[in-house]
């Protein structure tokens, strides 16, 4: 077991080398001098020679990979070129909200999507197996924003039973906290749950077909034992190989939805700093967002032993 966890810790560290290596090149693939380029049309050559002194951009390309590096080693991300403020402080500031949400969407999105896909399994070709895929397909075909702006419409304005936008932190209260991040959550976990539903339901399905099932049927096992004990345990893998790959999607769609709502968080900071050409803080999140979304990936395979245990042996 320390094997398999050390090799796949370890398996880890050439993946971020080339996460580093992409998000280092982010501001060198630009066909243009990056320096001018965020300096803008009406700049003196003064101010882009202090840009591209600020961005580390005098040396050669290896100097500035490997004190880029460096300095990523040691938790500096750099400065905002237009703020003055450094990196990882504003990242710091905003992550609260973007935390709060993902955690929020992942959690509401399994607590939803696994229940709809086993029952959609178990009812194989009935109505409500058939139901459940009619949602997924018009929830997969349905964009985030327009679920969010239908939402506000008529829950927020029309209803007023929740807050149209804006983030109230936890230490403001649990019901405010909770009550800004319903609409999000639910707008940016239609996707998620739809994917999440049809994968379980496809595993469950090639599951519920295996002998061993059989002859818990035979023997008059009940159903939720079949279900939860034999079969969710065997299908396990897949599943949550797919929750592990849905933190892609809650990322990608966090940039709207915050844009949507008014969430100051890291999608909102990441679309301004776009908009502004900030390279060090679009480099510091997506260094950021790429890390977390490899070590939550990490965390994922070292799970995999608790639902197979052939996996630890295989290793071992």
């Amino acid at each position: 077991m320390i094997r398999y966890v050390i090799r796949r810790i370890l398996a880890t560290i050439p993946v971020m080398g080339v996460v580093a290596l992409f998000v280092f090149l982010l501001l060198h693939l630009t066909p243009e001098d990056p320096a001018a380029m965020i300096a803008g049309d009406l700049a003196t050559p003064a101010e882009v020679a202090r840009i591209r002194t600020q961005l580390g951009l005098d040396g050669s390309i290896v100097t500035q990979f490997v004190d880029w590096l460096f300095r990523i080693l040691r938790g500096d991300l750099g400065v905002s070129i237009f703020s003055g403020t450094p990196v990882s402080r504003m990242i710091g500031q905003r992550i609260e909200p973007t935390l709060s949400l993902a955690l929020s969407t992942m959690i509401f999105s399994v607590l939803v999507a696994v229940p709809i896909g086993v029952w959609a399994a178990w009812k194989k070709g009935q109505w409500i197996d058939r139901a459940v895929m009619a949602l997924t397909v018009a929830s997969f075909s349905l964009p985030a924003f327009l679920v969010g702006y239908i939402l506000v419409v008529v829950l927020s304005l029309r209803l007023q039973l929740l807050p149209v936008q804006g983030f109230a932190s936890l230490g403001e209260g649990i019901w405010p906290f909770v009550s800004h991040l319903i609409l999000p959550t639910v707008t940016l976990s239609l996707v998620f749950i739809a994917f999440l539903a049809r994968m379980t339901r496809a595993t469950l399905i090639e599951v519920l077909s295996q002998e061993y099932i059989l002859v818990a049927n035979a023997k008059g096992l009940g159903t939720a034992r079949i279900l939860l004990l034999h079969a969710l345990k065997n299908a396990a893998i897949p599943i949550v190989t797919t929750i592990g790959g849905g933190l892609a999607l809650v990322i990608g769609g966090a940039v709207v939805t915050e844009s949507v709502f008014a969430i100051p968080g890291l999608g909102r900071l990441t679309v301004d700093s776009i908009l502004h050409r900030d390279y060090p803080v679009i480099q510091g999140i997506t260094l950021v967002f790429s890390a977390t979304y490899v070590m939550l990936n990490l965390a994922i395979d070292l799970t995999y032993t608790l639902f197979d245990p052939r996996i630890k042996y295989q290793a071992d």
